[in-house]
C-alpha cells in the first residue's frame, strides 16, 4: 500500500529537528493521550465486568436463583412435597426448604448487630459450595442439633466472638405472656465461621439447623420458602412458568427470582458502566483532535517540502499517503501501547491495589462500600477488540482532513509564500 519512498518521507517527518520540536511534542501528546484512553477503557470495562460477575456469582451462590413462597405469605406446611416436585423438574439443579427471619444478635463480649437468621438442613448447607469451601474456622460437622449456628467472619468481628463462643438471638416477634409481649431470646454456640468474600453477607447471615429455626421462629413443621437453583440463571423466567404448572394442583405459590429481587442493583451497575464508557471515550476523541492539529501544523511547516516533492514528480496520492502514514503511525502505536498497559494492569490489578494502599496508607477499595473484599477484573475479548478498533478508527479518521489538505496544496502557491 505504501511505497518505500512514502514510508521513508513519513518517518522522516515524524522525527523532529531543530525548529520542529513543537510539532513533535504535540504528536507525542497525541500518542500518550490515545494510549491512556485505550488503557483506561480496557481497565474500567474489565473492572466493571468483574464487579458484576463477582456480585452475581456470590449473590446467586448464597441466595439461590429463585424463591418459592406460599401465596398467602404465611408458612408453607407442605414444603417437603413442594420441594420434591420442584426437584423433579428437568431444569432445576437443587431445591432447598428455608426458614428465614430478621434477628438481633448479641454476645457476652458486649457486641451487638442486626442479622438474618436462615434455617437450613445441615446436609443442604454442606452441599452449598460457596459456604462449605469458604469455612475459615471450625467445621460444618458441628452444625447439627438445636444449639449450633454458623456465622460470617465479619459478623464474628462485630460481636467479638470465636468458634465455641455463644451468641444470643433476639427476635422482634415477641412471645405473648400474662405480663405482655416478651422478646424471644435464645443462646446458640458458634460452630464455624465462613467468609464468602462479600462483606454484606459475611456481616449479616446466620445459618442454623432447620429444626432449630422452626422452633425459634415458632413455625413447627413448616418453612418460609423453598430456595431453587436452576441450570441456567438467565432462563429463570422459563423455569418460573414450569414450577407454576407443576404446583398448580398442589398449592398456589408466589415466586421471586433473582432478576426481580436485584433488578435495580444490576441496572444501576449497567448504567454506570455505559456512562463510564462514554466519558472515557472522550479521552480518545481529544487525542484524535490532537493528531489533527499536529498534522495540520506539520503540513503548514512542510509546505515548501511538499511543493518540491510535487515538482520532482510526487503525485497527490503519494503526498496524501505520506501524511496518512504520519498520523496513522501515532494512532496505531498509541493504541498498541494502551492495549499493552491495559492488559498488564488488569492481570496485576489486585497486586497494584495492595501496593498503592501500602504506599499511601489509605484503603482504596473498602469492602463495606463495594461489597467485595478484592478488586475484580474480568477481561472480555470482544470488548477489548471494540476498544482497540475504536482507537484505530478514530486515529485514522483524524488523519484524513490534514492529509487531504496536504495533497491539495498548490506547489506554485507554496513556493511563492516561502
Amino acid at each position: 500500500m505504501f511505497t518505500p519512498f512514502e514510508r521513508a518521507v513519513a518517518f522522516r517527518y515524524l522525527r523532529s529537528r531543530k525548529g520542529e520540536r513543537f510539532v513533535s511534542v504535540i504528536a507525542i501528546f497525541s500518542l500518550v493521550g490515545i494510549a491512556l484512553g485505550v488503557a483506561t477503557l480496557i481497565i474500567v470495562m474489565s473492572v466493571m465486568n468483574g464487579f458484576r460477575q463477582e456480585l452475581l456469582g456470590r449473590i446467586l451462590g448464597l441466595n439461590g436463583h429463585m424463591g418459592v413462597f406460599a401465596a398467602d405469605g404465611g408458612p408453607m406446611k407442605d414444603f417437603d412435597e413442594v420441594t420434591r416436585i420442584i426437584r423433579g423438574l428437568p431444569n432445576v439443579v437443587e431445591a432447598t426448604p428455608i426458614v428465614e427471619g430478621q434477628v438481633l444478635l448479641t454476645s457476652e463480649g458486649g457486641g451487638a448487630s442486626g442479622g438474618l437468621a436462615r434455617g437450613i438442613r445441615p446436609e443442604d448447607l454442606r452441599a452449598r459450595a460457596i459456604i462449605a469451601d469458604n469455612i475459615r474456622r471450625g467445621s460444618l460437622e458441628e452444625f447439627e442439633g438445636e444449639d449450633s449456628v454458623v456465622i460470617g467472619t465479619g459478623l464474628a468481628n462485630r460481636l467479638r466472638v470465636m468458634v465455641g463462643d455463644r451468641i444470643s438471638l433476639v427476635s422482634p416477634q415477641g412471645r405473648a405472656t400474662v405480663f405482655g409481649t416478651v422478646p424471644r431470646v435464645r443462646a446458640y454456640r458458634v460452630a464455624a465461621l465462613f467468609n464468602v468474600g462479600m462483606n454484606e453477607y459475611d456481616s449479616t447471615f446466620v445459618f442454623m439447623p432447620l429444626a432449630a429455626a422452626q422452633i425459634y421462629f415458632q413455625i413447627p413443621d413448616a418453612a418460609t420458602q423453598v430456595e431453587v437453583f436452576v441450570r441456567d440463571p438467565t432462563r429463570v423466567r422459563a423455569v418460573n412458568a414450569e414450577i407454576r404448572r407443576a404446583l398448580a394442583d398442589v398449592r398456589p405459590v408466589r415466586i421471586v427470582d433473582w432478576q426481580d429481587a436485584n433488578s435495580s442493583f444490576f441496572n444501576a451497575v449497567q448504567v454506570e458502566r455505559n456512562v463510564m464508557f462514554l466519558i472515557l471515550t472522550l479521552i480518545i476523541i481529544v487525542a484524535a483532535f490532537n493528531i489533527i492539529s499536529s498534522l495540520i501544523m506539520l503540513v503548514k511547516d512542510k509546505g515548501r517540502d511538499i511543493a518540491i516533492l510535487r515538482t520532482m514528480g510526487a503525485t497527490r496520492g503519494a503526498i496524501l499517503r505520506i501524511f496518512l502514514l504520519c498520523g496513522a503511525s501515532v494512532g496505531v502505536l498509541g493504541t498498541a501501547v494502551g492495549f499493552a498497559l491495559g492488559m498488564l494492569f488488569c492481570v496485576n490489578i489486585e497486586g497494584i491495589r495492595q501496593a498503592l494502599q501500602a504506599l499511601t496508607g489509605t484503603e482504596l477499595f473498602s469492602p463495606e462500600v463495594y461489597f467485595l473484599s478484592q478488586l475484580p477484573a474480568v477481561v472480555d475479548p470482544n470488548e477489548v477488540a471494540q476498544v482497540v478498533a475504536m482507537g484505530l478508527v478514530l486515529s485514522l479518521l483524524a488523519t484524513i482532513y490534514p492529509s487531504w489538505r496536504a495533497a491539495r496544496l498548490d506547489p506554485v502557491e507554496a513556493l511563492r509564500n516561502e
